[in-house]
């Protein structure tokens, strides 16, 4: 069931996307060579604990997932494309970090991605942040009323035709409100025109992720962390954002 949002639950749910975002720079800033996986995740706990907000990952159970989650962050390395799973890793230089993160304050949710290179980038890893990072503005630019959901999956896709990339249309975005996963699934790829129409009150998170060689992946040992079939690199971009009759609302602008 996909629920639209009034002016003032959108405006409700500002603080979780300040916050969110808050805690995706503090991520990136603490994103070193040297720096382990978990203390990555123990930072956003506490920051979690400091804003009185709530983990939407920490229990989370999917039925693709093999136990509950039991991190706050999904912390995605290289040939780790989605759900990576922190584990004790300390990042190395010329490493490719994706860092995924949704929380929750006075019940309402937000969710936002980002990809950053730790140390010297490896060939090729910057333009893939900046394929994904370009999709998502396209996308946002044509998340307006009038316009039909699959405008916002046809731009992510023409983008990353546009670079070379395949897409995987396994996972995408989602819907966003009083929970982290809901109607109506935003795919990366799709038809212009097609689709659910745009209406204001519609809130979605929009995430294009592309990998550099294949569009296939599989799931680590770990029932988590979705990895490349060949081994190349994956980058992630993620942003919450609003439709409203005035234009959409970056809710987790950083």
């Amino acid at each position: 069931m996909i629920e639209l949002k009034t002016p003032a639950e959108i405006e409700a749910m500002r603080p979780a996307g300040a916050f969110v975002a808050g805690v995706l720079e503090a991520l990136r800033a603490a994103a070193a060579v040297g720096v382990n996986l978990l203390d990555l995740d123990a930072l956003a706990h506490q920051m979690i604990r400091e804003a009185s907000a709530e983990s939407c990952y920490i229990d989370y159970h999917p039925s693709f997932g093999a136990s509950p989650f039991g991190k706050v962050l999904c912390t995605s390395v290289n040939d780790a494309v989605l759900h990576g799973l922190p584990h004790d890793y300390r990042l190395k230089d010329g490493d490719l970090l994706s860092v995924d993160f949704a929380a929750s304050i006075n019940g309402w949710v937000a969710d936002s991605a980002l990809s950053v290179v730790v140390g010297r980038a490896r060939e090729g890893d910057e333009r893939l942040i900046e394929a994904t990072e370009r999709a998502l503005d396209r996308a946002i630019e044509t998340a307006v009323v009038g316009n039909k959901l699959g405008d916002i999956s046809a731009a992510i896709g023409a983008v990353a035709a546009g670079y070379g990339y395949r897409v995987n249309t396994d996972f995408g975005g989602h819907g966003v409100g009083r929970t982290m996963h809901g109607e109506p699934h935003v795919p990366n790829n799709g038809r212009a025109g097609r689709g659910l129409p745009l209406r204001a009150g519609l809130v979605i998170a929009i995430e294009p992720w592309f990998i550099t060689g294949t569009d296939e992946i599989y799931t680590d040992p770990d029932g988590w962390t979705l990895r490349s079939a060949d081994g190349s690199r994956g980058a992630h971009s993620e942003h919450t954002l609003a439709i409203t009759s005035d234009g959409p609302i970056v809710l987790t602008a950083r």
